[in-house]
């Protein structure tokens, strides 16, 4: 039989429910403003599952916003979905009758 101290589960209990709230507040800040969200250019690369050299391309190019800080590139939340919105392909919505 297991002794368990429950002064010690208490604290954990304590802070499981500080950490959810924490969680809660980060996601109602991030879903309201992606323009406070960056990411790095590790995190960009893998998000986009590019090659650094596109990345370097991408911004040769001004297809992606970015900003540099000494020698570290960091990219906002809002200029990536821009960018996939941006070169989003809409197939056109052609009917098709149903005959029974």
């Amino acid at each position: 039989m297991k002794n368990y101290n429950f002064e010690e589960e208490k604290i954990l209990k304590q802070l499981d429910e500080k950490l959810s709230l924490i969680i809660a507040k980060i996601k109602m800040n991030t879903a309201s403003n992606p323009d406070c969200i960056f990411f790095d250019n590790a995190e960009f690369i893998q998000v986009m599952n590019i090659s650094k050299r596109t990345a370097v391309q991408w911004r040769a190019d001004n297809t992606i916003n970015y900003s540099m800080v000494g020698a570290k590139i960091y990219y906002t939340l809002a200029d990536i979905l821009s960018l996939i919105n941006k070169t989003k392909k809409i197939k056109p919505y052609v009917y098709t009758p149903r005959y029974i």
